[in-house]
């Protein structure tokens, strides 16, 4: 800078008018950059907006692995989604998002209106899949079906089940 030449100073900074400038520049490009929203597409099944909802008595965080394991009487839910159980192991991401779920200990789900039961309960959340084993009983309205194993879509409610037996309801003549 010339010598000679006034410079306008902040009293707050010290910093000259133009440095100012440049730290607020900074400032800006930095703040929208580490807080602006992430854009991503929205996922091609959903069974509702938002976060998961978790309830539990006991939970124990590994946050350089990414894991959790939550006790007791555990709730997890997402928009048209309950699941129920004593144990949830899950998986979530540096964001973070739950991204898998497995639950274990006597499983109880509510899915868009099918009811199901089974010993165990894995549940993809990047995929919208909930997938029951170990001897599955589901129910809708009169409806009901066992297996071995069912797969429920989460935005379709669609049901695959592999050795099944049950009743569904046929309409009085």
């Amino acid at each position: 800078m010339p010598r000679g030449k006034a410079v306008s100073r902040s009293p707050a900074t010290g910093y000259d008018d133009g440095m100012n400038v440049r730290l607020i520049s900074l400032a800006t490009i930095l703040a929208t950059a580490l807080f602006a929203p992430a854009v991503t597409a929205d996922p091609l099944l959903d069974v509702g907006k938002g976060d998961v909802g978790v309830q539990a008595d006991n939970l124990e965080v590994d946050v350089a692995t990414g894991t959790a394991v939550l006790t007791g009487k555990v709730v997890l839910s997402k928009g048209e989604m309950t699941v129920k159980c004593p144990r949830f192991d899950l998986k979530f991401d540096s964001t973070p998002h739950v991204r898998w779920a497995k639950g274990s200990g006597g499983v109880v789900a509510d899915v868009r209106g099918v009811h199901g039961e089974a010993p165990e309960v894995e549940l993809d959340m990047v995929k919208q899949i909930l997938e029951m084993r170990g001897g599955v009983k589901l129910s809708r309205g009169q409806g009901w079906i066992q297996a071995e194993k069912a797969t429920i879509e989460l935005a379709t409610a669609k049901v695959t089940a592999t050795q099944v037996k049950g009743s569904i309801p046929v309409p009085k003549p």
